[in-house]
């Protein structure tokens, strides 16, 4: 089982006598070949990385090859495959690889050859490429976000079918909101055929994804303590005020590997919880966040930056102070993103130096 995150971060190219850019899909790999002379070769290969290592070791042998493909649904197997065999392989986000702006004709080729050409000119920078581990608790957090998804979706079209019709909703003082008192409500509910049979196969599409939501976060809750290292984590993060154990296992999958985290501020970019900057000569312009990265995990570092700033006496004041500096109407939406970027480092800090995080205490003496 790999504990630790893979993957090329950044190559010299003085080291590798050949480029190969690929551009990997379902069927195919389009693989181009430059070196420094600006010699290009090009080949199709079927997406087979036993046909790819020995594609390298014939027609590349005794040269030292560096290899690039961008990210995407074919996940990281390839790479795992070239890295065992010895060949360094950088895996790239597409939307940070350089591309000229103009640009009106795409083809596999020209793809593979424009990651080839940035590998030379050492522009490309690679992504962590998670450990088994964390691509196993991703699957996880994933299939839950799934069913919970879903489930919202339901709500909303029993809603919706309510709304249309001008039917009442049952008072939620007697029922809950959407506690089983008002499921039995919805299913006992009387209207005409056709809209009770689609309340019913509402009810029964929500009462599933609830049903599956719950059965993907108990065997996920398994996997974490089945494995020490995930286990540890997440005790280290929900030690900090705020953090629950869904934000932790959540943020964990996407961080990946402990070992591999750098500073606080790239932790909190990799959120997308910096501000933007445009600034030049004298002149410094900073705007909004630049929300970067996954949005489900900046939506839940921000919800549970709310309750943070009910159980920490710290938060709340920062919090405060940061809300009296804006205009009332974004006042508080700016100053929670600055506690969520607060609460990222303190993950961060925890997850890196392998801690509990110690909550001050504020004296009320003067």
């Amino acid at each position: 089982m790999l504990y630790c995150s893979t993957g090329v971060r950044k190559i010299q190219p003085q080291d590798y006598d050949v480029f190969l850019g690929m551009d990997v899909d379902k069927r195919s790999i389009v693989c181009l070949q430059i070196d420094h002379l600006g010699i290009e070769h090009s080949v199709r290969i079927p997406y087979d990385a036993a046909k790819m290592l020995y594609y390298l070791g014939h027609r590349l042998k005794n040269q030292r090859v560096a290899l690039v493909y961008e990210a995407g649904p074919t996940g990281f197997g390839l790479a795992d495959t070239l890295l065992a065999a010895g060949y360094p392989c950088m895996v790239v986000n597409a939307a940070q690889v350089p591309t000229e702006r103009g640009k009106r004709v795409r083809t596999n080729r020209l793809d593979a050859r424009k990651l080839a050409y940035q590998l030379r000119g050492g522009n490309l920078h690679g992504i962590l490429v998670p450990g088994e581990i964390y691509r196993h608790l991703r699957e996880y957090v994933t299939l839950r976000k799934m069913h919970v998804t879903d489930s919202t979706k339901c709500k909303q079209r029993i809603k919706a079918l309510f709304l249309r019709y001008g039917f009442p909703w049952p008072d939620p003082r007697e029922s809950g909101t959407w506690s089983k008192a008002l499921i039995r409500q919805l299913t006992d509910y009387e209207c005409a055929p056709a809209l009770h049979f689609k309340l019913q196969s509402l009810v029964a599409s929500l009462a599933f994804s609830r049903s599956q939501a719950l059965t993907a976060q108990q065997d996920m809750r398994r996997f974490v303590e089945a494995t020490p290292e995930l286990a540890e984590s997440v005790r280290y993060a929900m030690s900090i005020p705020g953090i629950g154990w869904i934000v932790a296992t959540y943020a964990i999958a996407r961080l990946g590997d402990w070992r591999e985290l750098r500073t606080s501020d790239q932790t909190a970019s990799f959120m997308g919880l910096v501000q933007t900057e445009d600034s030049t000569g004298d002149t410094n312009s900073r705007g909004s966040i630049t929300k970067a990265g996954d949005p489900v995990l900046r939506s839940l570092m921000i919800e549970a930056s709310w309750t943070a700033i009910r159980k920490d006496h710290e938060l709340a004041a920062f919090y405060e102070r940061i809300k009296k500096t804006h205009a009332k109407d974004k006042a508080s939406q700016i100053a929670i993103v600055a506690v969520a970027r607060k609460v990222a480092t303190r993950l961060h800090c925890v997850l890196k130096e392998r801690r509990v995080y110690q909550v001050k205490i504020v004296s009320s003496v003067p």
